[in-house]
C-alpha cells in the first residue's frame, strides 16, 4: 500500500500550480504582514510581526511570532486550496514550553484546519487536525530539528492523502478525511515558541 501512496503524492506535487513565493520585503518592520490574517486558536496573545534578519538567505525580512498563545497562526488572506502543497523555511529561536514551526492548510477558521509542525525541543515532526478548536494527533515521528537553525517544512495534500517532509525527507504519509474541502494556507506555532518564517510558498492542484 505504501508504494502507490508515494507515487500519488509525488505525481500530484508535480502537477500543482504554484503561486509566486511570498516575500515580506515590502512590509514595515514591527507590523503584521499585509494581506495576512493572524491570530490564535485558544487563549493567549500572539504577536506576529515582520522583522529584519540578514541570516534568512534570499530575503532579509521574516515573519516572526514572539507572543504566547495556545496555537498562534497566520494565514494568507487570499489563498484557497483543496489539494496542493505548502512550504516554508523556519527556525525556532526560543521557548520553554515549545520551540516549533508549522504550516496550516484547509484552514476554514481559527478552530478548524490541518497543521503539520516540527519541534526542536522534542526532535519530531507531527501531523494534526484541529476541529472545533480541539487539536487531535494523527501521527508523529522522530526527526532531527536543530534549534536556531533554518529548516524547510513541506506538506503535500490531495484528497485524503497527506505527506509531510522536513529538509527534503518525507517523514509522514497517511490518509485522513477529517478536514475536507478548500481552505487557506499559512504558518503556525505553539505556546511560547519564538519562531521566524521566510520563503513561504504554496501550490494549488490543477482541476
Amino acid at each position: 500500500m505504501k508504494a502507490p501512496l508515494i507515487a500519488a503524492v509525488v505525481t500530484f506535487a508535480v502537477t500543482a500550480e504554484a503561486a509566486p513565493p511570498i516575500s515580506f520585503e515590502a512590509d514595515s518592520p514591527g507590523q503584521p504582514p499585509s494581506g495576512w490574517m493572524c491570530g490564535a486558536t485558544g487563549r493567549g496573545t500572539p504577536k506576529w510581526t515582520v522583522e529584519a534578519d540578514p541570516s534568512a538567505s534570499v530575503n532579509s525580512r521574516v515573519l516572526k511570532q514572539s507572543g504566547a498563545a495556545a496555537f498562534p497562526w497566520c494565514v494568507k488572506a487570499d489563498s484557497a486550496a483543496t489539494d496542493g502543497w505548502v512550504e516554508v523555511r523556519f527556525r525556532a529561536l526560543s521557548g520553554r514550553e515549545d520551540q516549533a514551526g508549522g504550516v496550516v492548510w484547509r484552514w476554514k477558521d481559527a478552530d478548524n484546519y490541518y497543521v503539520a509542525r516540527a519541534n526542536a525541543l522534542e526532535n519530531n515532526v507531527s501531523l494534526y487536525y484541529t476541529e472545533r478548536g480541539s487539536r487531535k494527533t494523527i501521527k508523529y515521528v522522530n526527526a532531527p530539528v536543530a534549534a536556531s537553525s533554518w529548516h524547510t517544512l513541506r506538506v503535500d495534500f490531495a484528497g485524503t492523502r497527506v505527506g509531510v517532509s522536513l529538509d527534503g525527507k518525507r517523514y509522514i504519509e497517511v490518509d485522513d478525511a477529517h478536514i475536507p474541502g478548500s481552505g487557506k494556507v499559512g504558518v503556525w506555532t505553539k505556546a511560547d515558541s519564538v519562531t521566524e518564517f521566510t520563503n513561504f510558498s504554496f501550490g494549488v492542484a490543477k482541476p
